[in-house]
């Protein structure tokens, strides 16, 4: 079967690599980029549920590699992977993230904390930093960081999360500014998305949590995946160092 008899759009000649894409917003925006024309490579730590998701996302046009988003070696091997098997990576989605403690961050452990940044912050340097040498400083191309509201605002309960994310709005700064004018670099804040992720945040309670919204609802990853496609496309060529927040109106509750 041809990708065209397969039903799949004609592909666009661009590869883009998203960290974290299994499943929730990583697998929302393959989704999207896919459904456009474009080859992606995802990574995440369960080689199973990478396998699923690109058997339905399409097998002819993803290419999966397992590992840890903090693990160096795992770094390497992605972008070597990418670019052995399509010759090129235009886009970088950095979306793998990890926020394993809830509380007071006047108690939170240290140690946490450092697991944190290394897998929200460290790790999206740490593929920025090889695509870049890897295709994107002589050929061009775009990057998407996702932060997270969480990062512009007070979020209690998660701060190190929010931390992180807020540290993850200003490396998009940086890098946009280091890698102009080859790469555009943006990030989004999503508000509470309906993932496994931030299930905690809405399980048992949904209805209660979406009235917070003046969009009547959460987002689902679908919504991030949009926003992504169009800061990784054209339509968006004089864009970059921007943080897209995609909340459902939520900040606008925050009026006097």
């Amino acid at each position: 079967m041809t990708e065209q008899d397969s039903g799949l759009p004609a592909p666009s000649g661009k590869v883009a690599l998203i960290t974290g894409a299994s499943r929730g917003i990583g697998y929302g925006i393959a989704e999207a980029l896919v459904a456009r024309g474009d080859r992606v490579v995802i990574t995440g730590r369960n080689e199973d549920a990478l396998k699923e998701a690109a058997g339905t996302l399409g097998a002819d046009r993803v290419l999966t590699v397992a590992g840890k988003a903090h693990d160096e070696a795992h770094q390497a091997a992605a972008v070597e992977r990418t670019m052995e098997t399509f010759g090129r990576v235009d886009y970088l989605v950095n979306n793998a993230g990890t926020n394993p403690v809830f509380g007071p961050i006047a108690d939170l452990d240290l140690g946490v904390a450092r697991k944190v940044f290394e897998t929200n912050v460290v790790s999206a340097l740490g593929f920025a930093q090889r695509t870049w040498h890897a295709w994107q400083k002589d050929n061009g191309g775009a990057i998407v960081n996702i932060a997270s509201i969480a990062g512009v605002a007070p979020s209690p309960f998660i701060g190190a999360y929010g931390i992180s994310k807020a540290a993850m709005v200003n490396l998009t700064l940086q890098l946009a500014h280091e890698f102009a004018p080859a790469v555009r670099v943006n990030s989004i804040a999503p508000a509470v998305i309906k993932t496994k992720f931030a299930a905690a945040l809405y399980e048992n309670r949904e209805e209660e949590a979406a009235a917070a919204y003046p969009m009547g609802r959460l987002g689902v990853p679908e919504d991030i995946g949009g926003a992504a496609a169009f800061l990784l496309s054209d339509a968006a060529g004089w864009v970059t160092g921007q943080n897209l927040v995609v909340d459902g109106g939520l900040f606008l509750k925050a009026g006097v």
